[in-house]
């Protein structure tokens, strides 16, 4: 595997700002993660392949369906690591007591969605399915045991559209989301998801943490996923014009995926119900400025000559139920989970161009 110095020092900051509790809370366990091959999988499976033998980690179970995420990386690393284990496994209809080992796992992490407008409009029902039923199965399955930690990845999608005054927007905001439209597969099923860890945390008093992603970006995503970011550095790869396909005014506050991964493991081990955003609070940049960082890094890394471009999407149902601004309110993860993201958007962007550069533009 071609090392890559952005994802080595990545995976150190982010073993760095967990506490020396939390480390030791990962000691003579097991982890089983769904959904390893996609985009926050990559550093989820990069992160416990480098310090499973630090941590004192036994064994990392790790599922995929590969109906969009990728493999060669996947085989790759089961290759370096004899703490992973890798299967092709659909978590809506495949049965996991057939996987050696998942009975006795300490840490359940279901990241077994579509999170691409893109795809989950082509995959609606999987999507539902995923989140829903997906979910309800692991919850049936672990009912029972002693687990240590369970999280459920929903989205800041369940808050819809936020009237003006609750942006930033915390965790108590109820949200304001169409049940039908090209987006409700995903952000009805979020919402569904969480309802579920809800039951189950109020009835079997299961340990399940709750964790609302907002707009993560960064190295492991694939330049392919449909996503902004995925868009605009496939577009400085590629040499072409940065497409906006809206006004350019939208806003949005980026979560560089280091921050993120710090926010989801610490979200993991809190060892009790509760709900968390993760994301980062600020800079609030539009969709206009974000593509200008793109441009300028993109300038230094990769020599990019395009410039930004404004069309119209020949997609009728693009913007349809897209949120116009999406900040988070994350006081609630600094104080309690002590979450303090620190990259910040201009810079995260150039470490993901650097990082696609030392691959070629491809993620493999």
């Amino acid at each position: 595997m071609t090392e890559n110095y952005i994802l080595t020092e990545d995976l150190a900051y982010i073993f760095k700002k967990l506490s020396a509790q939390e480390k030791e809370k990962f000691r003579n366990t097991s982890i089983l993660i769904t959904g390893c091959g996609g985009f926050l999988g990559y550093y989820f499976m990069h992160f416990f392949a480098a310090y499973a033998d630090e941590l004192g980690i036994n064994k990392i179970i790790a599922l995929e369906n590969f109906l969009t995420g990728t493999k060669d990386w996947l085989d790759e690393l089961v290759q370096s690591s004899d703490k992973i284990s890798l299967y092709e496994f659909d978590i809506i209809k495949d049965d996991i007591t057939q996987i050696e080992g998942t009975e006795d796992v300490d840490f359940i992490i279901h990241g077994a969605s579509i999170a691409s407008p893109t795809f989950y409009r082509i995959y609606p029902l999987e999507t539902v399915d995923a989140n829903i039923w997906g979910m309800r199965r692991l919850l049936d399955y672990y009912v029972e045991r002693n687990i240590k930690g369970f999280l459920f990845f929903s989205s800041s999608e369940i808050y819809g559209d936020p009237f003006p005054e609750f942006i930033p927007t915390s965790e108590d905001y109820r949200g304001n989301v169409a049940s039908i439209g090209p987006r409700a597969c995903y952000d009805e099923a979020k919402r569904f998801g969480e309802t579920l860890c809800y039951i189950f945390n109020q009835k079997h008093q299961m340990p399940i943490t709750i964790a609302r992603p907002f707009n993560n970006y960064g190295p492991g995503m694939n330049v392919n996923d449909k996503r902004l970011p995925a868009d605009f550095a496939k577009a400085v790869i590629d040499n072409r014009d940065l497409q906006i396909f809206s006004d350019g005014t939208p806003t949005r506050t980026f979560c560089y995926v280091a921050d993120a991964i710090t926010g989801y493991l610490k979200t993991l081990l809190h060892d009790k119900f509760d709900v968390f955003n993760i994301g980062i609070d600020k800079p609030e940049v539009s969709v206009r400025q974000f593509s200008e960082f793109f441009i300028k890094h993109g300038k230094e890394i990769f020599d990019y000559q395009g410039n930004i471009v404004f069309e119209k999407s020949a997609d009728s149902e693009y913007l349809t139920d897209n949120p116009n601004r999406r900040c988070p309110k994350i006081d609630k993860a600094k104080t309690i989970l002590n979450y303090d993201p620190e990259i910040f958007v201009e810079e995260g962007i150039g470490r993901f161009l650097n990082f696609l550069k030392i691959f070629n533009g491809k993620l493999v």
